[in-house]
């Protein structure tokens, strides 16, 4: 599967099989996590087997069941858009592997999920993960005259990156983001609300999948 498929066949999942996930994923997942943190400075963290923070053993909890493995997002402050960024490489990488994601901001036990916490750090948010019971299902999406300036005199690649950055997760389905072009200068923009700094992160990895990064820069 290409980064490209894993974008377009990705969808948020809430019903997992309760089983691990085996243990080459892990490693390679393990690997993916190490790279991430060193380009990015965060400090994300790999829990498996580990179903406090769902109450996996009850029927449903915040709507999940059987989710026993999770990202924990952890990072320095004002790092909301690395960490969506991030994630989301780690979420495409992982639908790549055959698992399936869900970002999940408040539906989780609090004081299930410890992770390792340096001083001036602190949990964003965490992400489910393991083998989804289905594949989920596509959300409504906005008009791309909605959350950009594109016209019919736009280059291919930027239809084709906000084509990606609408498939994008992001809190409550809002799609709070903004993008306008200039020749091939991009700018994108949160909208205000609760996490939209990190579903801009998350909103410009898939933008980069789409478009292309050797097509444009950012500004």
């Amino acid at each position: 599967m290409t980064i490209k498929e894993a974008l377009e066949q990705r969808h948020s999942v809430r019903q997992f099989e309760e089983k691990s996930i085996d243990e080459e994923l892990v490693v390679k997942l393990k690997a993916g996590i190490e790279t991430v943190n060193k380009e990015s400075g965060l400090h994300v963290q790999m829990f498996n087997d580990e179903p406090e923070a769902f109450q996996a053993n009850k029927p449903s909890y915040g709507q999940f069941s059987g989710c026993r493995n999770y990202f924990a997002m952890v990072g320095g402050k004002g790092m909301d858009e690395k960490i969506g960024y991030y994630g989301q490489q780690l979420v495409l990488f992982s639908q790549q592997l055959g698992l399936n994601t869900c970002w999940v901001a408040l539906t989780y036990k609090k004081g299930g999920v410890n992770p390792k916490i340096s001083s001036g750090e602190k949990l964003y948010i965490i992400i489910a993960l393991g083998y989804g019971k289905t594949q989920g299902a596509s959300h409504k999406l906005k008009e791309m005259s909605a959350v950009s300036d594109l016209s019919s005199d736009s280059p291919d690649w930027y239809r084709n990156g906000m084509e990606a950055a609408l498939l994008a997760p992001t809190a409550m389905n809002q799609q709070k983001f903004r993008f306008s072009r200039s020749g091939n200068k991009v700018s994108a923009k949160a909208g205000m609300g609760f996490y939209t700094k990190i579903d801009l992160g998350i909103v410009k990895y898939n933008f980069e999948i789409g478009a292309g990064k050797e097509n444009f820069i950012w500004v």
